[in-house]
């Protein structure tokens, strides 16, 4: 069973994210993820202090937490477009 998880994205990193020149999520593994999560990844405004309305879902594909490229605390996760595994729940 995979998890739902909403983050906070900043604008010059959610940019990339929806254009899908940035097809990764380097964060503090805080919320034990897992391959097969979805991340629904919502734009912030730390200017504004807000959210802009913008977000998108990716599903987790891969994650790296190898203490020799990744630092301690923190995962790499590959990510690709939501697309549910047929016959799973949304």
């Amino acid at each position: 069973m995979s998890n739902k998880h909403e983050l906070k994205v900043w604008p010059q990193y959610f940019r990339p994210l929806w254009k899908g020149t940035k097809n990764f999520e380097v964060r503090r593994n805080d919320r034990n993820y897992q391959v097969g999560d979805m991340l629904v990844l919502l734009e912030w405004d730390v200017v504004k202090d807000e959210w802009t309305g913008s977000g998108i879902c990716k599903r987790v594909t891969y994650i790296l937490d190898e203490p020799a490229f990744v630092k301690e605390g923190y995962i790499i996760m590959g990510l690709d477009e939501w697309a549910p595994k047929e016959g799973a729940e949304q």
